[in-house]
């Protein structure tokens, strides 16, 4: 019984999908999660282990915060901007169940969620189940979090696209434009490297 029910939910999914199919979902949780049908990623969402596809580390953490988007180091990395692998995907959500006490490790690698004011929710693609922020949004949403510059030297720069980095920065605040700026100074003129 309990495999006709996972063979109709997705490889993601939460304790409320469940309840749509058996009346009692705690004791068929608890009985799926016991024979490894099901794995908890976090309170009251699993993983559907009968899937072929395990979700991506980005498919989870935006499942776990609706809406977001993932970006900043992640998402620089992603759109090969970024060389360094990093070890934390940053998902920034308009939710505020955010901070370091609500992170999460997937796979390996920790899922920081960060909250972004609602005119900087923008700059992303969908693609098949999450958000990704666009390589200079990305780069954007780094500095704003972070108040600098991460990884400087390891900036591939000549990937980006210097009007739309330009266009996305006159929403964040002074300091975030001019550290962009700077950026846009060193990209724009090979004689600064």
């Amino acid at each position: 019984m309990s495999v006709t029910i996972l063979r109709q939910l997705p490889s993601l999914f939460r304790h409320a999908d469940v309840r749509k199919f058996t009346g009692n979902a705690n004791v068929f949780l608890t009985r799926a999660l016991a024979k490894g049908f099901v794995e908890r990623v976090a309170r009251g969402v699993y993983i559907n282990a009968l899937r072929e596809k395990r979700p991506g580390i980005e498919e989870v953490g935006c499942f776990l915060r609706t809406p977001s988007y993932v970006s900043c180091e992640w998402a620089l990395n992603r759109h090969g901007v970024l060389l360094q692998a990093p070890v934390v995907c940053t998902v920034l959500t308009l939710g505020t169940a955010v901070g370091e006490t609500r992170n999460l490790t997937y796979d390996g690698v920790t899922i920081e969620f960060s909250r972004i004011s609602p005119r900087l929710f923008t700059g992303f693609e969908t693609l098949t189940g999450y958000n990704l922020a666009l390589p200079e949004k990305a780069l954007l949403d780094v500095i704003h979090l972070r108040k600098t510059i991460p990884f400087r030297d390891e900036l591939e720069l000549d990937t980006l696209d210097s009007a739309r980095l330009k266009e996305f920065a006159e929403a964040f605040s002074a300091p975030t434009r001019r550290l962009a700026a700077d950026l846009l100074a060193v990209k724009d003129d090979p004689g600064n490297r």
